[in-house]
């Protein structure tokens, strides 16, 4: 089985720039998850899958209460607690969207994107 959490957007405080981490931006996440097959015939109630509440909390909370200077430590960050929390994942992937970057010219967004498999 495959989750998908699409477009979640948050504000927080990353950036290399000070200006960054002290005005802080938007920031938009996707965040797909897989399960083990033969785990999934197993399902029929909330306690038997991988609750999808639970894997926003975690992303929320670390977008929101943590600062990075990089995406990609971010990215890691999501990953390895959402992979310690649900031992049934068996493959993970987090998109982090930056849409307001501080580059001199003109782009939409800047995104980092991180795979983990088990």
């Amino acid at each position: 089985m495959k989750i998908h959490l699409n477009e979640m957007i948050f504000y927080g405080y990353h950036g290399v720039h000070p200006e960054e981490r002290k005005l802080g931006q938007r920031f938009i996440v996707d965040f797909s998850y897989e399960s083990d097959p033969e785990h999934d015939r197993q399902i029929k109630h909330l306690e038997d899958t991988i609750d999808y509440t639970k894997v926003f909390a975690i992303i929320k909370e670390t977008l929101e209460k943590q600062e990075f200077h990089l995406l990609e430590v971010c990215a890691n960050t999501i990953l390895d607690r959402i992979l310690t929390e649900f031992t049934t994942i068996i493959s993970a992937n987090v998109r982090i969207k930056k849409p307001s970057v501080p580059i001199n010219g003109s782009l939409s967004s800047v995104e980092v994107e991180m795979e983990r498999r088990r």
